[in-house]
This record gives C-alpha cells, sequence and structure tokens, in this order.
C-alpha cells in the first residue's frame, strides 16, 4: 500500500512537472516566465490585492512574491501603490493586461495537449479527484 500511495504522488508531481516545463517554455515566446505569468493572473483576479493574499494565491512566501512583484513592476507589467497603513496593492498595466492575455491563449494550447490523452468524462473526473484532495488539507 505505501509504494502505490508513493507511485501515485509521484505521478502527480511528475505530471504536475511535464506541465510547468511545457508553459515556461511556451511562455517564454510572450517574453514572461511561469510564475510571472501566474502573478498576472493572481493580479487580474483581485485588482489592489496585498502581497499577502497575492503570495498565498501563487503558493509563494510572501518574501518571494514581493521578489517577483519588483520584477513585473520594473518590466512595466504591474503597478504597485500606497494603501491602507503599510499595505501595497497590485493593479495590471496596460503591458501587463497584453502578457496576461497572450499568456492565457498559450496556456489553453499547452493543457490541452497535457490533457489531450484524457476524455472530456476523465478530465472532470480528475478536476473533482484532485479537489477532493484539496479540500481534505493534506499532510
Amino acid at each position: 500500500m505505501p509504494d502505490d500511495l508513493q507511485a501515485l504522488g509521484r505521478a502527480v508531481k511528475y505530471a504536475q512537472y511535464q506541465q510547468h516545463r511545457a508553459l515556461d517554455s511556451r511562455l517564454a515566446t510572450a517574453g514572461t516566465t511561469l510564475a510571472q505569468w501566474d502573478a498576472l493572473r493572481a493580479i487580474s483576479r483581485s485588482p489592489g490585492a496585498s502581497a499577502r493574499a497575492l503570495a498565498a494565491a501563487t503558493f509563494q512566501s510572501e518574501q518571494a512574491f514581493g521578489t517577483l512583484a519588483g520584477r513585473c513592476a520594473a518590466q512595466g507589467l504591474i503597478e504597485r501603490r500606497p494603501g491602507n497603513g503599510r499595505r501595497i496593492e497590485h493593479y495590471l498595466t496596460p503591458a501587463g493586461e497584453r502578457v496576461l492575455k497572450a499568456g492565457h491563449q498559450i496556456a489553453d494550447e499547452v493543457l490541452a495537449a497535457c490533457y489531450s490523452a484524457l476524455s472530456p468524462a476523465d478530465r472532470a473526473t480528475l478536476l473533482d479527484l484532485l479537489q477532493r484532495i484539496g479540500e481534505g488539507g493534506g499532510a
């Protein structure tokens, strides 16, 4: 039984690794990285959000997100504005919107290829199973 669980864990990790490699490679053609595009996507979903909220949304530490946001701001993809107290709010610039849009198109193509071996019903089942695992709190 433990070997089956370890094989399952490794298979999930390998699928994620392949997906991330393919996305990062193709997103480079749009002038961005997977981490940057994910940050732009999170900011787009929650304009004005704090670094803390965006770090959580992108599965990063606050420090890592702050470094990433600094790079995105230097590239003119996002704008950081003072909020209440020490809070810094994050917004996409028009250039960030363009990169995000290009990234969405690339992600759709890459993910379609990554999951092409699965039928729509299989993809729905996989999504449901992964969501159930995520809701369980994990380790």
